[in-house]
């Protein structure tokens, strides 16, 4: 029996940007897959790829064993697509825009009305499927998103950064309509750079980092295989870099310390990884009480995908959002210095 996705050494650059270097993935019937990284790590591409938006340079993408290089209108048919940014036209009611998509899709007239009554009963927004959708909160507006991509009975559903942007009631929701969806058999495709989200929701995650996948696996894997427990430690509320250097070289002889890392994103606080023991952060405690070191703040965690990103980039993903940030803004800046000299 074939994946419900497969995506083998795909590769897609934009001039001499490479935006996805060989990444390769499998998606089985029924799960829920979480794509997870920092923005501009190569999330979107690879799904706007597998969806048949961008044509990819090199690579095999299939959905149910059809190749959508080579069958796009039939690999469609198997899609649903949520992306990111949802456009909808504000002067259409909800139940103007859902019998608008079931046309595209040629839906006969009985079918699209009894299907168009089913997603606004599943995702509750019967009441306002006859306002316009110009009047929609944000969380209104990605239930109908969601109801538009689901509307043809897809058998795989990529959502792009679904729960961007929404408040925490909306995003519950979002997540409830999820588990839902993978109880009745669909199989669902998620991006996100939210932790909390992939862990709360995914069967099994990809990392993606700089186009390239550098961890597959359940999330209770993948944090187990990192090993230990995180002691973050503040010294002072932003700790000058010596006296966090003079308490990393204290506290890493201890016996029960696996890593000491700096962390200067973050006011040069101490990232420790420990034994997993219980009294690990009283014994820190009294270490740095005996060496006369004050603490700021202190607290121990289990291991989360963060420390698994860390732990194969050398870098958690709010670093690297900020250097993607940083890199944009630099671009940006850049292209307006050269405007003015032309």
């Amino acid at each position: 029996m074939s994946p419900a996705v497969k995506i083998q050494d795909l590769q897609k650059r934009y001039g001499s940007l490479v935006a996805v270097k060989n990444v390769s993935l499998t998606i089985e019937s029924g799960e829920i897959f979480g794509l997870l990284g920092p923005n501009g790590a190569g999330k979107t591409t690879t799904i706007r790829c597998l969806c048949t938006l961008t044509k990819p340079d090199a690579g095999v993408l299939e959905v149910n064993g059809t190749s959508v290089l080579e069958r796009p209108r039939l690999a469609r048919q198997y899609l649903g697509y949520i992306a990111q940014e949802v456009a909808l036209d504000k002067v259409l009611t909800g139940r103007e825009l859902l019998q608008l998509q079931a046309a595209l899709y040629h839906m006969p007239a009985k079918v699209a009305k009894a299907r168009i009554a089913q997603m606004l009963s599943l995702l509750e927004i019967e009441a306002y499927a006859d306002q316009k959708t110009g009047t929609y909160s944000g969380g209104l507006r990605k239930r109908l998103d969601l109801a538009a991509g689901l509307l043809h009975q897809p058998d795989v559903l990529v959502l792009d950064e679904p729960t961007a942007g929404l408040d925490i009631e909306s995003r519950s929701a979002v997540w409830q309509f999820l588990r839902q969806l993978r109880a009745a058999g669909t199989t669902v495709l998620i991006t996100s750079h939210y932790l909390e989200e992939i862990d709360a929701l995914a069967d099994r995650v990809a990392i993606i980092d700089r186009g390239e996948v550098i961890a597959t696996g359940t999330p209770s894997d993948l944090k187990n295989k990192v090993g230990g427990d995180r002691i973050t430690l503040r010294i002072h509320e932003f700790t000058p870099i010596d006296e966090a250097e003079s308490a990393r070289a204290m506290l890493e002889p201890l016996g029960f310390v696996q890593e000491v890392i700096v962390n200067t994103a973050q006011g040069n606080s101490l990232n420790l990884v420990v034994d997993s023991q219980s009294d690990a952060l009283l014994s820190v405690q009294q270490a740095l009480k005996q060496a006369n070191i004050p603490i700021f703040g202190i607290s121990q965690a289990r291991p989360s995908l963060d420390d698994v990103y860390l732990a194969a980039t050398g870098r958690n993903l709010i670093d690297a959002e900020l250097a993607a940030l940083d890199s944009r803004d630099l671009k940006a800046e850049r292209k307006q210095q050269m405007k003015g000299i032309s």
